[in-house]
């Protein structure tokens, strides 16, 4: 007997036998079992999830000769006949080969006589959505009020091209992907029935591979057993598939870390010998990344992940890896536009390797939160650092008025007016050295240092910024000025007009500065002036932009 391919041999029989879908499965085993059925049932989904399958099921459902239940018996001629594909009262049509309007109205004339052996006439029509709209027309009447004997099973990929007069007489059942576990467990059972040696690694990367589908599973393992003469191992698994090993990819990823672009190159050298699917290492490299970005933002002891994950996820700082993730899913983009995939993967691990974030860029990329490790680093000398960074150093001669608070009795030094510039540059200097990012770092510039003691830190904040405060925004502030000076450092802000010039005014008043250097540099140019005598030029100032 001729070999049959896994996808056909192991297609489920019973509702039993069905991968996930139990949300299908519940509606219509109730619906059987109480004969609540309706005339017309619309399966859609991706490929390989079970539509024709559920449908032909159902259609044994209907027609075995123990009666209508849930649980056809699978033994009587019924339902041998529907299982082999020969039962006369089934009627399987493509829809992509009887796309004619003629083809339907032949169709749709034999739907009233009465069935030749079976207790139903079941149409099964597959990819549905090909049906032309005269089609659809033609189908229209018999669809909404078809004979008692009838029953109609449609199934499609693509429900949005199915006008909504042929859905609003279906009940419409969406078939959802399969999960990695869900296909992964059925081909671990189907490999222990088939006397197959396989590894764990090996399944699991069929099955990620599949996308869903477990058809396409079935397909891949049935590909991987040719290739590996009988077993399944996962080396020859990932050269079948162009994965990458995750050893080679663990030293892709320390390379990027500690920033060294030989390493990278040199690995992705190693890569282009075994001749990889570059866009499927990509796909590896950002499912790594987002495991470790989980890794980082979750307790370790809440979330399972391998040593290796955890690994890496200590080396990296947060904002590298969504760095990383973004520049992996453009490089992804820009593949099949590159010269070769091979240019455009490496492409993409420069661009990772020039490219860090502002507020980072200085600090050591395989340290966890740059700015955590520099304090560390300088705790021998945190105390004098305190007193140093606001207002006190030997090379500003700031002068203080010294109060005492009169909730807490601690001495509070307020900056004086004299000082006021030299104020607002240590507080920006101060934001500079926290890495503070987004809508916190928006609101620290915002703010102006008014005064501070050894544990407090005084900040005010215009009224019109008002909305830039928040619960969240303040709490983040707050733990990056503990990080900063020490835990413990308390923060208030204020709501009041500032004395001093703020981080952000400052900005804004060199931009307008420059602008108006850059404007008076082209006015004053003499070539300018001379196309204006000439040719009655006129200068378009909104177009100056300052270098």
């Amino acid at each position: 007997m001729s070999y049959q391919v896994l996808a056909r041999k192991w297609r489920p029989k019973t509702f039993e036998d069905m991968v996930g879908q139990g949300h299908v499965l519940q509606t219509l085993t109730n619906a059987l079992d109480n004969d609540r059925l309706h005339h017309a049932y619309l399966f859609t989904g991706t490929r390989g999830v079970g539509k024709t399958t559920l449908a032909r099921i159902l259609a044994k459902c209907l027609n075995c000769e123990q009666g209508v239940s849930s649980t056809p018996c699978g033994e009587c001629s019924a339902c041998v006949s529907i299982d082999e594909g020969r039962f006369v009262d089934l009627i399987e049509v493509d829809a992509a080969s009887r796309a004619k309007v003629d083809e339907t109205r032949d169709l749709m004339d034999n739907v009233q006589y009465a069935p030749s052996v079976g207790r139903y006439k079941v149409y099964l029509i597959d990819e549905v959505h090909m049906f032309s709209g005269h089609s659809f027309n033609a189908l229209l009447k018999t669809l909404e009020e078809p004979p008692p004997h009838v029953k109609f099973l449609l199934a499609t990929t693509e429900a949005k091209k199915i006008p909504v007069t042929i859905l609003s007489r279906c009940l419409q059942f969406n078939l959802k992907h399969l999960s990695v576990e869900q296909i992964e467990t059925q081909l671990e059972k189907i490999l222990k029935l088939e006397s197959i040696e396989s590894d764990a690694n090996s399944r699991k990367l069929i099955a990620k591979s599949a996308d869903g589908s477990l058809r396409d599973a079935l397909s891949l393992l049935d590909q991987a057993i040719a290739y590996g003469n009988g077993r399944l191992q996962e080396a020859q698994v990932r050269a079948m598939l162009g994965t990458i090993d995750s050893l080679d990819l663990k030293k892709l990823l320390e390379a990027l870390i500690s920033g060294d672009a030989q390493s990278v190159l040199q690995c992705a050298d190693h890569l282009a010998e075994h001749n990889p699917d570059y866009d499927s290492v990509l796909v590896e490299l950002l499912s790594t990344l987002q495991k470790i970005a989980i890794c980082q933002v979750l307790d370790s002891d809440d979330v399972e992940q391998d040593e290796m994950i955890k690994e890496l996820s200590q080396r990296i700082s947060q904002e590298d890896v969504q760095l990383y993730y973004q520049m992996g899913i453009l490089g992804r983009k820009d593949l099949p536009v590159a010269p070769d995939p091979r240019s455009g993967f490496e492409m993409t691990l420069i661009r990772m390797l020039a490219f860090r974030p502002a507020a980072v860029a200085n600090t050591d990329a395989g340290d966890v939160g740059g700015t955590i490790n520099n304090v560390k680093k300088n705790e021998a000398g945190k105390d004098k650092t305190r007193k140093n960074e606001i207002g006190e150093n030997d090379s500003i001669q700031a002068e203080q008025s010294i109060r005492t608070d009169e909730n807490t009795g601690t001495e509070i030094r307020d900056i004086s007016q004299a000082n006021v510039a030299s104020d607002a540059t240590n507080w920006q200097s101060i934001i500079d050295e926290m890495a503070l990012v987004g809508l916190v770092k928006e609101l620290a510039g915002h703010c102006a240092l008014k005064g501070h003691s050894e544990g407090k830190v005084h900040l005010v904040l215009s009224p019109d910024k008002e909305h830039l405060l928040n619960q969240t925004q303040k709490e983040r502030l707050s733990n990056a000025l503990e990080l900063r000076f020490g835990k413990g450092t308390q923060l208030k802000i204020s709501i009041e007009e500032p004395e001093a010039e703020t981080p952000a005014q400052k900005k804004a008043r060199e931009e307008r500065e420059k602008q108006k250097t850059a404007e008076s540099s082209i006015k004053g140019d003499a070539n300018v002036q001379a196309m204006e005598e000439i040719f009655g030029a006129t200068l378009d100032e909104k177009s100056i932009r300052p270098v």
